[in-house]
């Protein structure tokens, strides 16, 4: 069995969250923060059977693209320049970790 930790933007998980159900993925969301520009980040866990990592994975891919949009500089780098800078977001960073015991009560 392995545990999947992703952390993915705020804007993708809701869909990420939904896709993985459909797909008959269990999931739990963490409300995280951090990062570039403190964008906001959602951190997902799953745990699955070891012959099932790939396909989350792929829908991991399929529903956490990156792409770039504007973001305000964040507050105190330049104090006298606010003009917004193209950043990258979304995409997925995601851990794959051996589970020795399972428990559910």
């Amino acid at each position: 069995m392995k545990l999947i930790v992703a952390i993915v933007h705020d804007d993708d998980a809701q869909m990420l969250m939904d896709s993985l159900r459909e797909n008959r993925f269990s999931v739990t969301k963490l409300a995280s923060s951090g990062g570039f520009l403190r964008l906001g980040n959602t951190t997902l866990i799953c745990g699955v059977d070891d012959d099932k990592v790939d396909d989350l994975v792929k829908i991991i891919e399929q529903e956490a693209k990156s792409r770039t949009q504007l973001a305000p500089i964040a507050p105190g780098l330049f104090k006298t320049v606010q003009v917004p800078i193209e950043v990258k977001v979304g995409g997925a960073t995601i851990f794959v970790l051996d589970v020795d015991q399972f428990i559910k009560l």
